[in-house]
């Protein structure tokens, strides 16, 4: 109605003084043309927002796999005579609260105050200089076909780290990704490299966001992923070897290609690990196949929930960026302890926050962008997801997920360029809206 009454008005008449000027009719009549025709474009622009905003959120039916704060608070109070502080730091990891994820994990692990002095600093400092660990561990994996690297599965971290390798490894020649949190066997994902995105049935920690993209990543690049944990719920030495003998098995079927192996902490020990029976799955792996593999360690050193738990390296170098050690020799510093070791340590920075989010999530052409939660009628605490547009909302791992507790509070996500389809979910009631990054 709006619009046929607009279309409709009269506009003034000519200006006579713009007739005195002795301005041609013809130019008078174009410029009352011209702004019928803005003020047309203008009405249509205008109801086109305004759909665009009746239908920016959609009430949708949405199975929330993760846990609210409150929920996992819960469990640790139900649990206080035998609390599982590993379970609990997990489901933070697993939407990417990074701050309780560490926290909880100590709570399990205990790690002691030392409480070094100036001396022992300066020592360390006088041992050895800092070196990006990306460029070092890139350069080496030149001359080798293996590389081992581990992660602490509470620790998102790890994962970013892992995903700024792929690309450039990927040039070097490696061409397949062994995942241990891939499940195996009869209820493998046997569809992911066709499908190229992680489900919530792909593995256990695979439900993290950010392994979510580092196997997104992978794909995009042209990795082939594959799942190698052993399939009848083994521990010790029968895990290791069915582990490696699942990885032999590609390595011979692709006998040009060179590997990369993502694993959880110790499994990337090479020499003696009496806990695995003798030789964890490094060890095991480079009796098979003859190759000396290169392993990394992101865990012995890892960050910790308080800066007094860090260990000496932590409180003496102010780590910009994931680094490595070099001695006077520009030999790497290694973890050691008796008789087994891994070749390489990587250092991280202690995580900053921005808008409250981990600063590392912000790596990997990883935007910083905040979402407009204000005008949700949904009561809060919420959760906020981002998923790739396409993509399943009830099955696929979020790109980045987020829980807010009021309405008030900064809600930031970590995204690339593209199209999203965000969900808001209270647990009750959940909404979808788009959103564009660019």
């Amino acid at each position: 109605m709006v619009l046929a009454i607009l279309l409709t008005a009269d506009f003034p008449a000519e200006n006579p003084r713009v007739q005195n000027r002795n301005v041609p009719y013809t130019n008078t009549l174009a410029i009352i043309m011209a702004n019928k025709t803005i003020y047309f474009v203008t009405i249509i622009l205008f109801f086109i927002s305004c759909k665009s905003i009746r239908n920016e959120k959609k009430d949708i039916a949405f199975n929330n796999k993760y846990k609210f704060k409150a929920e996992i608070e819960s469990e640790s109070k139900k649990d206080a005579l035998e609390p599982d502080f590993q379970s609990y730091a997990t489901e933070y990891s697993f939407k990417t609260d990074h701050k309780n994820a560490l926290k909880y994990w100590d709570l399990e692990f205990t790690p002691k105050i030392i409480g070094y002095n100036q001396f022992q600093f300066d020592s360390i400092k006088n041992l050895y200089e800092t070196a990006k660990a990306k460029d070092y561990i890139l350069n080496q994996s030149k001359e080798n076909k293996i590389v081992i690297i581990n992660e602490s599965h509470h620790n998102a971290s790890h994962r970013v780290f892992t995903e700024s390798l792929l690309k450039e490894l990927f040039n070097n020649g490696y061409k397949n990704l062994f995942l241990e949190a891939l499940t195996n066997g009869d209820k493998k994902d046997s569809l992911l490299n066709s499908r190229k995105y992680p489900i919530q049935n792909s593995g256990y920690y695979t439900k993290n966001p950010q392994f979510g993209n580092l196997i997104r990543t992978a794909k995009e690049i042209g990795y082939t992923i594959y799942p190698y944990e052993t399939t009848g719920n083994e521990g010790g030495a029968k895990r290791e070897i069915d582990q490696a003998n699942n990885i032999y098995k590609i390595i011979k079927e692709k006998p040009s290609e060179k590997n990369l192996i993502h694993c959880g902490s110790g499994h990337a020990i090479e020499g003696n690990v009496s806990f695995f029976g003798g030789l964890s799955l490094a060890g095991r792996l480079h009796k098979l196949t003859g190759i000396n593999p290169l392993t990394i360690d992101q865990v012995f050193y890892s960050e910790k929930s308080t800066f007094d738990y860090s260990n000496i390296f932590v409180q003496s170098f102010d780590f910009k960026h994931p680094s490595i050690l070099l001695d006077k020799n520009s030999n790497p510093f290694a973890y050691k302890n008796n008789d087994r070791w891994i070749d390489i340590v990587v250092f991280h920075p202690l995580t900053k926050y921005i808008s409250n989010r981990p600063n590392w999530l912000f790596e990997n052409g990883n935007n910083n962008v905040a979402i407009n939660i204000s005008n949700l009628n949904l009561d809060f605490p919420i959760m906020i997801f981002a998923y790739n547009k396409g993509e399943d909302l009830n099955a696929s791992i979020p790109i980045d997920v987020i829980e807010i507790e009021y309405k008030t509070d900064y809600c930031n996500l970590a995204l690339k360029n593209g199209t999203y389809e965000i969900v808001a979910t209270n647990g009750t009631m959940s909404v979808k809206f788009e959103q564009k990054v660019k």
